[in-house]
C-alpha cells in the first residue's frame, strides 16, 4: 500500500502542474513554455546529434559491403575488358598482316597462292612447316614458298588439303643463290641456329674473285627450276674461307623470320614451271636445290 502512494504522488504532481499550466493566463503560459523548450533544447540536440550518428554509423557499415561488391564487380569488368583488348589488338594485327599480304599478292606478277602454317615440326637439322592447303588447291611438290620479306623454303610433299615445306634453315634444302652487288654465285643450305640462336644459312662455293661483304644482299639465281629469279634469301653477316682454302663461305641471316611463320604462299603456275624448264637445260649446277 505504501509502494503504491508512492508512485501516486509524483502523478498527482505532474498532474497537478499540467492542470496549472493549462490555466495559466496567455502571456505567462507562454512564458513557462519558453522557459520548457529552453529547457529541453540541449537534450534534443544530444538526442538528434546522437541519432545522426548512428544513421551515419549503419550508411558506412552497409556503404562498406557495398564497396566491396562494387570493387569485385569492377575487378572482374576490367578483367573483361583487358581480355576485349588483348583479343582486339590480336585481331587488328592479324588485319594488317593479312592487307600487307594481299597487297604483296596484287604487286606480284608470280601465281600465288595464299597458305597458313598449320604445324610446325623442328628436330635437329630437320625443320619443316604444315600448310593448309595441298594439290586440291594447285600447291604441288618442288615449289618455293615465300612472303613479302623473302624465301621461306620449297614444298617436299603434298596431299589433297596439305602440303608439307622444308626450310631454307635445313640443311637439306639447297638453293642457288648470287650475291647481285658482285654477281658471286654459290649455293645455300640451312646451317640451323647459331648460338646466339639466330638462324643462319651458309652460301658456299663463292670463288674468291668476287668477294662477299656483310651486308650482301642474297637473292636466288634461279638456276636448279625450283626457285624463280631474284627471290631474296636474306643478307651477309660474316664471310671466311672454306676448309679447302678455295672457295668464300658466307653466313646468310634469311630476311624472312623462319621462327614466326603465319602466312606464306606458294609460288606455281606458267611462271615457276618456265624457271623449271629453263633449270633443267642449266646443266649440273641447276642440281643444286634439290635433295
Amino acid at each position: 500500500m505504501y509502494l503504491r502512494q508512492r508512485h501516486f504522488v509524483p502523478l498527482l504532481i505532474v498532474g497537478g502542474l499540467l492542470a496549472i499550466a493549462l490555466n495559466l493566463p496567455g502571456g505567462i503560459a507562454e512564458a513557462v513554455k519558453s522557459v520548457v523548450r529552453e529547457s529541453a533544447a540541449p537534450l534534443q540536440e544530444l538526442i538528434r546529434m546522437v541519432s545522426v550518428r548512428l544513421r551515419e554509423g549503419i550508411s558506412v557499415v552497409r556503404g562498406i559491403g557495398g564497396l566491396a561488391a562494387e570493387n569485385r564487380e569492377m575487378a572482374r569488368e576490367l578483367v573483361r575488358l583487358r581480355v576485349r583488348e588483348r583479343r582486339l589488338e590480336a585481331l587488328e594485327r592479324e588485319n594488317l598482316e593479312l592487307r600487307a599480304l594481299l597487297k604483296f599478292e596484287s604487286k606480284d606478277s608470280r601465281k600465288l597462292i595464299p597458305c597458313e602454317v598449320i604445324a610446325r615440326d623442328a628436330s635437329g637439322w630437320w625443320q619443316t612447316i604444315r600448310l593448309n592447303k595441298g594439290t586440291a588447291a594447285g600447291v604441288e611438290k618442288d615449289c618455293a614458298v615465300i612472303t613479302p620479306d623473302g624465301l621461306v623454303g620449297r614444298t617436299v610433299a603434298a596431299s589433297r588439303n596439305t602440303a608439307e615445306v622444308l626450310l631454307i634453315s635445313d640443311s637439306a634444302c639447297r638453293v642457288s643463290a648470287r650475291i647481285p652487288r658482285s654477281d658471286a654465285a654459290g649455293i645455300t643450305v640451312g646451317a640451323g641456329v647459331s648460338e646466339r640462336g639466330q638462324v643462319l644459312c651458309l652460301m658456299k662455293f663463292i670463288t674468291k674473285e668476287k668477294p662477299a661483304f656483310p651486308g650482301d644482299e642474297v637473292v636466288t639465281s634461279g638456276l636448279g627450276g625450283v626457285f624463280p629469279a631474284g627471290l631474296l634469301i636474306g643478307y651477309v653477316e660474316r664471310v671466311h674461307l672454306g676448309r679447302n682454302g678455295l672457295y668464300q663461305e658466307a653466313e646468310i641471316v634469311p630476311r624472312a623470320d623462319l621462327a614466326a611463320l603465319r602466312y606464306v604462299f606458294v609460288v606455281v603456275g606458267d611462271n615457276a614451271d618456265a624457271e623449271r624448264r629453263g633449270g633443267a637445260a642449266t646443266g649440273p649446277q641447276g642440281g643444286g636445290d634439290r635433295r
